[in-house]
């Protein structure tokens, strides 16, 4: 499935194309025709989208909390098929099926392109990231850097593919940011949520002990489901989890924890159930962080950020997917004109996991052996 029989060079396209956008802040998404890419440059690459994923980011553009430039294609989570790619792109086909990278035109010549492999994507220069000042994935068609995007394994779906392409990658990296080592605790503060659950799979399957904390019955539910050791209530409050967590690691608390929850309690909880001389690594975007003072300078608690991840960390995430039979939670609509709808139920939490669109029927269908 990594090349798809069927599909050749296409080099007439729709003048117009259907894209779902952000016209205003704080608005309903619209469902607008727009024009259709038509240039490429030397290292991009043109997709039919295949799936599309929502992610809780998306709510913050839409809010004019994250900015973005209007209007704007919404999603930065895409998957599709190769139909068209720039002279210098070499190392895939067309017919390849690809999770979209996010970044774009990175210079080069920073000290982070010029640096380890993994720190390429924080390029200080770089391109607009798509869904702020360039189209996302709500779209038909869309233009992504190759240099930034993946191959998807053959036996991974477009549907498994695209919430991976910043829930997965997002959690993947900051489990890597931990450095821990199997046998050693971990805990994830909304383990139940998008990328939680996924944290949770990633860190067992590195071997890791695993405590999870969340807030809804149904990310509880979850969160025991894709196995952690220990599911903690979050809403019982700190004290108690800090009790809990204490009591499950022998006194120590855990090595590492990560921080998925945008709650405001979120933090200190992180902080206050790692062992001294431990890391908390935070993940989420738009809201100030508060971290008490009395943790970072008495206990040595370090904390790290965590953004994306490299091409590299990116095919390392889908490999262990496919090795480990990693479940992605996920909610399934079909058709663009769906995508205002979904919107609104994630911004209500009326859907479990995370919100993928089918954009291309027959594509699903055709990896599906149906057509």
């Amino acid at each position: 499935m990594a090349h798809v029989r069927g599909y050749a060079p296409i080099k007439v396209l729709p003048g117009s194309m259907r894209a779902c956008q952000i016209i205003e802040y704080n608005r309903p998404h619209q469902i607008r025709r727009i024009p259709t890419p038509d240039t490429l440059k030397p290292h991009d690459i043109l997709l039919k989208v295949a799936v599309s994923a929502l992610c809780h980011s998306d709510l913050e553009y839409q809010n004019g909390t994250l900015d973005c430039t209007l209007p704007v294609t919404a999603s930065h989570e895409g998957t599709g098929v190769v139909i068209a790619k720039g002279d210098a792109v070499t190392w895939f086909i067309i017919g390849d099926r690809i999770m979209a990278g996010q970044t774009f035109d990175r210079c080069g010549e920073c000290d982070d392109c010029k640096g380890p492999e993994n720190y390429q994507h924080y390029c200080e220069h770089q391109g607009p990231m798509m869904s702020t000042e360039r189209n996302g994935a709500f779209q038909e068609y869309l233009v992504v850097d190759a240099r930034q995007a993946c191959r998807i394994p053959d036996k991974m779906s477009f549907l498994t593919a695209a919430p991976l392409a910043c829930a997965g990658i997002t959690i993947w990296r900051a489990l890597l940011q931990t450095e821990l080592k199997p046998g050693q605790w971990l805990a994830i503060i909304g383990s139940g949520g998008g990328l939680g659950h996924l944290g949770v799979q990633f860190a067992k399957a590195q071997g890791l002990n695993v405590i999870g904390t969340d807030a809804r019955d149904d990310g509880i539910s979850l969160s025991r489901e894709v196995g952690a050791d220990l599911v903690l209530d979050a809403r019982l409050g700190k004290e108690e989890v800090v009790r809990e967590v204490f009591k499950a690691t022998g006194g120590r608390g855990v090595d590492a924890t990560i921080t998925v929850s945008d709650a405001k309690a979120a933090t200190a909880t992180a902080c206050a159930i790692t062992r001294r001389h431990g890391i908390m690594v935070y993940v989420p975007v738009g809201h100030e962080v508060c971290i008490p003072y009395q943790d970072i300078i008495f206990r040595d608690i370090r904390v790290k950020g965590s953004f994306l991840c490299s091409p590299k960390e990116a095919e390392e995430m889908l490999d262990v997917v496919v090795k480990h039979n990693i479940k992605v939670s996920s909610s399934v609509f079909h058709g663009i004109e769906e995508i205002p709808k979904v919107v609104d139920m994630l911004r209500q939490g009326k859907y479990q996991g995370k919100g993928v669109i089918v954009i291309d029927e027959d594509a699903v269908k055709r990896e599906q052996g149906q057509l």
